[in-house]
């Protein structure tokens, strides 16, 4: 659960919990209202971390990428290349034993991780300009 579902989830009791008060319409609305208000905060909160989170790991990949080194600059690479070969050994029928469940698992994790954080090693710095205008204004 991400941090934006968790304040989700911690909200809606509330909103329901004001649903169900026995009071008029109008003090309904006007508690949903500040409730809203206090969500929304919460919400800038956790995107602001989120994006903190992006932007850290980006900053990971942007640094082994950029590393001297060989090995630091091309390990992501080298593994999905690997992964890559065995799934296509996979396949065909070219290993000797299939790969287990736990590999297609791990497989997806990398992958995932790989192409989302070299994504957002790309994206990050947009949403950040962004953000920052909005606060100017």
């Amino acid at each position: 659960m991400n941090v934006l579902q968790l304040i989700g989830s911690i909200f809606k009791p509330a909103a329901e919990l004001i649903d169900n008060m026995h009071t008029s319409e109008e003090e309904k609305l006007v508690q949903k209202a500040v409730l809203l208000e206090l969500q929304t905060k919460f919400l800038q909160d956790g995107l602001q971390y989120e994006l903190a989170q992006l932007e850290a790991k980006a900053a990971i990949i942007t640094a082994e990428v950029k590393s001297d080194h060989f090995l630091t600059s091309t390990w992501r690479p080298i593994t999905m290349l690997t992964f890559l070969a065995l799934v296509v050994c996979d396949q065909f029928g070219l290993l000797t034993f299939r790969l287990a469940d736990d590999a297609w698992t791990l497989l997806q994790l990398g992958l995932g991780g790989y192409v989302v954080g070299r994504s957002v090693e790309k994206v990050v710095p947009a949403i950040t300009q962004a953000l920052k205008k909005k606060d100017e204004t």
